[in-house]
């Protein structure tokens, strides 16, 4: 089946499952989110275990996420691989130690003879929720402002150089942080993981002063939310764009170009403004109707936005990973993929994706059976 499709069919389509892969990231972000409410949220000891173990039960399915995200873009694109955690990796060095943090906070946090506490691993819990998510944010931004890398194959025949793909600047990754552009999806995408923690909590927590508080937090998170992310998109429709002529290889700076490739791909820009207007929905219904499910209109409006902004950086002949020191190193779809024979291959595994959603749709839902409160806390065998 896949042997029949072009080189270019295969790269397309393995762009989509990249997109698809972060639309799910983003959503299941919400676990991070609600570590960084466990003191807002839960104002007693009972109350923070409840938060906590209403996450833990949860946290794998991010982590995963998070792993087979990586995985499938080292095997698809292996030069963004390399260029991005080769050179940018003080950026992916904390991002990565933030999430180590967080398996060692769920696994030890009610351990017996724990010396150091519970409230310290709670800590290790918000730095994870808040860094974690900004410094993720930042880097997928970087998709639209660009990088100081460079790329020269001819490196390879030199003893000396170690990789074909070079950083132009001494901190690695770390500048970014400097770009106003880049931080306001790190700050909206933190904000919205918080939002979506507050509507899992409605849907899962069934503790009435955790409940009350959830619903007074939700307004003010959601409009920083909306604050932050409508300044990155106005922002993103009006810079220039690293464009890619097809004929000659060649990146230019095209004015407009992440507005245009909304306006030329129809179906990105339905999938964009419904995915926009089902997370608006999940939050004024939440606030307005008093309802509990808030959390799949969201969820599924977040998993429609980032699909369709990896579209914006990745289709209609843009560079998804653009160079701002050196254009013509910038990265596409096309010059940074495996083989066609690895994509074939990887698109037989591909056909598995269907059967992880199933397992995580009946295995959440196995464990969604009955909402957590502090008499469930306290009848559980393994408590976080």
């Amino acid at each position: 089946m896949f042997e029949t499709l072009s080189y270019t069919t295969l790269q397309e389509y393995w762009w989509l499952i990249m997109s698809l892969l972060g639309g799910l990231l983003v959503f299941l972000l919400f676990v991070q989110g609600g570590q960084t409410l466990i003191y807002t949220l839960g104002k007693t000891e009972t109350e923070r275990t409840i938060l906590v173990n209403s996450l833990g039960r949860k946290w794998e399915f991010t982590f995963t996420t998070l792993v087979t995200f990586g995985g499938a873009f080292f095997a698809a694109f292996p030069l963004f691989y390399a260029t991005s955690f080769g050179g940018a990796y003080w950026v992916w060095i904390v991002i990565l130690f933030c999430f180590v943090l967080q398996a060692v906070s769920y696994e030890y946090r009610s351990k017996p003879n724990n010396i150091f506490g519970a409230g310290t691993f709670e800590n290790f819990l918000f730095i994870n929720g808040l860094i974690g998510t900004v410094l993720l944010g930042v880097t997928v931004a970087t998709f639209y402002t660009g990088s100081k890398f460079s790329v020269d194959f001819s490196r390879i025949a030199k003893v000396s150089e170690l990789a074909v793909s070079r950083w132009e600047t001494s901190v690695h990754g770390l500048e970014a942080l400097l770009n106003v552009h880049n931080l306001s999806l790190g700050l909206a995408v933190f904000f919205l993981a918080r939002v979506l923690a507050i509507l899992y909590f409605l849907n899962n927590v069934g503790e009435e002063s955790i409940l009350g508080r959830c619903r007074k937090n939700l307004m003010m998170n959601a409009l920083l939310f909306l604050v932050f992310f409508l300044f990155f998109v106005i922002r993103l429709f009006l810079i220039r764009g690293y464009a890619l002529n097809p004929s000659s290889g060649e990146i230019s700076l095209e004015p407009y170009k992440y507005f245009r490739n909304l306006i030329q791909m129809p179906v990105i820009t339905v999938l964009f403004l419904s995915g926009t207007g089902l997370v608006l929905t999940g939050i004024i219904r939440s606030l307005l109707k008093n309802v509990t499910n808030g959390i799949w209109f969201a969820g599924t409006g977040t998993v429609m936005v980032v699909f369709s902004l990896f579209a914006l950086a990745g289709y209609n002949n843009t560079a998804y990973y653009p160079s701002s020191f050196d254009l013509q190193s910038s990265l596409t779809i096309f010059n940074s993929s495996s083989s066609r024979y690895t994509l074939v291959i990887m698109s037989y595994v591909s056909l598995l994706v269907p059967v992880v959603f199933a397992y995580i749709f009946f295995t959440w839902k196995s464990i969604n059976n009955k909402k957590i409160d502090a008499g469930e806390v306290k009848e559980e065998s393994h408590v976080y």
